[in-house]
């Protein structure tokens, strides 16, 4: 599944879903989710990215928030009209989950701005059509 964020922000992010059978435990209640994300700067100045906020939720409602500096231990700088890709995982309790956040960006006048990432779907293949 592919998501892309088209709201008033100049950094646009657009994400792709992949469910990792192997790595999964259906049994154990333990499903892992793989996912790479594109960041595209559609302004007219760099932009570093500093630090990332995610909101996972399951299936069952639970909340895990996750904060830190970067992404895969990167703090990429994206030029204007750069892109910046770069791929990560989630394990959920749930066969079905949802995650959102947004990026802290600072462009090359100093200024610190989010960046939103639109809320996307983990699921396994076939739960969600």
């Amino acid at each position: 599944m592919t998501t892309s964020s088209n709201l008033g922000s100049p950094i646009k992010v657009q994400v792709e879903t992949f469910y990792i059978e192997g790595q999964s435990e259906p049994d154990r209640n333990k499903f892992v989710f793989a996912y790479t994300i594109t960041i595209r700067n559609h302004s007219l100045c760099s932009a570093k990215l500093l630090s990332r906020y995610w909101l996972i939720t399951d299936a069952d409602g639970k909340e895990t928030e996750v904060e830190g500096e970067g992404v895969i231990g990167e703090q990429p700088n994206i030029a204007p009209g750069e892109s910046y890709t770069y791929s990560s995982g989630a394990v959920l309790d749930t066969p079905l989950g949802t995650m959102q956040g947004h990026y802290c960006m600072r462009n090359e006048f100093g200024t610190e701005f989010n960046a939103p990432i639109p809320v996307f779907r983990l699921s396994t293949p076939n739960l969600v059509h």
